[in-house]
């Protein structure tokens, strides 16, 4: 599990101590989640929706991790459990970015600040790219660009009505992916655990972008499991991350006031 794998390579890389690390803060609104550790340092992740039905007594979580039990618990408690329900997955992905702060600042990557990752791979000719979720600007430009374009989605409502003939059903990945030149993928697929299986889709020829709030840690693994470009989002003001969060902020909104995008680039890809 890449989230796991991105854990065990912090602690071992960067000395990251999580026992000594407590959730000390969380906010987890409609469309994003974001947790402050003990240290200070502040991850977002994007929120899941759990399949449950809460009201069937059988389905009531009142274990650890769950509301009113989150706060003041360690990191290590954290990643020591398997992710329960999606709240549980959201707070492994805004902690694993919150510890991730740091080493991201450390020089060690080759980071581009304010830079979008799809203006880096060399789109000559007309490709096949296959966006995962509906990045209406992507989706946009790439058609405009006159290349074919596939959107995996598990809603056509998701897409405009301009944009519905590309839609592709969610379930179809393995019909398009592995033909495709480039492959879009939002970070939320690392939070609902479903990134693994696209990545196994891709070809030889297949250029893999990772886009969003939620990819937002270090790429070490993901960089050895063949992403190119990781499009990720560092908090300027983590006190308004929060707030807007809480008051159910999505990502263009944590651009506006308090955080950045940058790009992480894979340099043997």
């Amino acid at each position: 599990m890449i989230l796991q794998e991105t854990y065990s390579r912090l602690i071992s890389r960067f000395g990251i101590e999580p026992d000594s690390l407590t959730l000390s803060d969380c906010r987890i609104g409609q469309h994003m989640t974001a947790v402050r550790l003990s240290d200070g340092s502040v991850g977002i992740a994007g929120s899941v929706s759990d399949d449950l039905f809460h009201c069937d007594r059988k389905n009531r979580d009142f274990g650890d991790f769950t509301p009113g039990k989150i706060c003041g618990r360690s990191v290590a408690d954290l990643f020591s459990r398997e992710s329960r329900s999606g709240i549980q997955a959201a707070l492994k992905s805004a902690a694993l970015n919150a510890l991730s702060d740091q080493p991201l600042r450390s020089g060690r990557y080759l980071i581009l600040p304010d830079t979008d990752p799809a203006d880096l791979p060399d789109l000559a000719g007309k490709k096949v790219i296959t966006i995962v979720g509906a990045f209406h600007t992507y989706i946009q430009r790439f058609s405009e660009a006159g290349h074919h374009i596939n959107v995996l989605e598990l809603r056509p409502e998701a897409l405009s009505d301009e944009h519905r003939k590309f839609y592709v059903p969610a379930a179809n990945f393995s019909q398009v992916i592995p033909d495709s030149d480039l492959l879009v993928v939002t970070g939320l697929t690392l939070v609902n655990q479903t990134f693994a299986g696209l990545l196994a889709a891709a070809g030889p020829q297949t250029r893999i972008i990772l886009t969003g709030p939620s990819a937002s840690m270090i790429p070490d693994v993901l960089f050895e499991k063949g992403v190119s470009f990781i499009g990720a989002t560092r908090i300027t003001e983590p006190d308004r991350a929060l707030d807007i969060i809480g008051q159910g902020g999505a990502g263009y909104h944590l651009f506006r006031y308090c955080a950045e995008k940058i790009c992480i680039v894979n340099p043997e890809k």
